[in-house]
């Protein structure tokens, strides 16, 4: 299929060139002509040289003429404007095009996009991504999805280049929806994680020890195995970045307050990820940095 990506960061650009290589261990469907944008050129052009593929000069040339459309931004506010904007998506795109959004956003954003996606006769699902860089580079993400069938049949062996799982949860909006719990969970986990190591380190543990110690029980997780080490190393030079993560446990609250859900773990995290960001140098660091409230120097 000819396809068009626009967003080249840490998650897009690999994203993008899984399409163009069509990774063995994903689809078995073949690569597919793949144009790219970034608002970085610099960027593109390096996806370019990495792999197979077109670089556009604005989100409206980047998607004339392709079948599926893909978005990786930044949140709410970038993703308006590529697509609303003077060379926006939804100007160029025809009526054989799907569009993608790879963006964590707000639910609402999902919903509206829906409509104007309709409105400009495309289909449109949201598909907000979990399994980090590390699963963008491997092929492995899971892929959390809003929308109609067809449309979702339609994009998902393309989706399948780079994913080790995509379900459609329900209409628009059920990806992000779904993106939110991921998000609400990891967040408890990475404060009982920050804390508990702390409480470690103040209890004169060896946190080595300790965490081969409670790995393998009840306690194990995603983040213990995986950020537990580097936690205790005050290692964050990596990984999901604390301002993305503030930004989607803000839009779990906006959603929260519209739904009537109580998140009183998450209004306490995002304090936490406020204050963490405040200390100056941890703006991007890997979202396990919540620990370095607790250790400073």
């Amino acid at each position: 299929m000819r396809v068009s990506f626009l967003g080249l960061g840490a998650m897009g650009f690999p994203m993008a060139g899984h399409l163009a290589t069509a990774s063995p261990t994903a689809s078995p469907s073949p690569c597919h002509s793949v144009k790219v944008y970034n608002r970085s050129s610099e960027k593109a052009a390096r996806w370019a040289k990495t792999y197979k593929g077109e670089v556009a000069t604005s989100p409206r040339q980047a998607v004339e003429g392709a079948e599926i459309v893909f978005l990786c931004l930044g949140g709410d506010e970038d993703v308006r404007a590529v697509l609303h904007g003077e060379e926006g998506v939804l100007k160029a795109t025809n009526e054989a095009s799907v569009l993608v959004d790879h963006t964590t956003t707000s639910a609402q954003l999902a919903r509206e996009t829906f409509q104007a996606a309709k409105t400009a006769g495309i289909s449109f699902i949201d598909a907000p991504v979990s399994g980090g860089e590390k699963g963008a580079q491997d092929g492995k993400l899971t892929v959390m999805c809003g929308g109609e069938k067809p449309a979702y049949e339609r994009a998902l062996p393309a989706m399948q280049c780079y994913a080790r799982e995509c379900l459609l949860m329900g209409e628009s909006g059920s990806g992000q929806l779904a993106k939110m719990v991921n998000q609400i969970c990891i967040a408890g986990v990475l404060q009982g994680l920050a804390e508990g190591l702390h409480f470690a380190k103040r209890a004169k543990l060896d946190r080595g020890k300790l965490l081969q110690a409670i790995r393998k029980g009840a306690a194990q997780s995603w983040q213990m195995d995986n950020r537990g080490e580097t936690m205790c190393e005050g290692k964050f030079d990596f990984g999901f970045a604390s301002e993305w993560m503030l930004k989607d446990l803000r839009y779990c609250l906006e959603e929260g307050r519209r739904n009537g859900a109580p998140l009183a773990l998450v209004e306490e995290v995002v304090g936490y990820y406020e204050e963490l960001i405040a200390l100056g140098r941890h703006r991007r660091s890997d979202s396990s940095a919540l620990i370095a409230r607790f250790e400073q120097p």
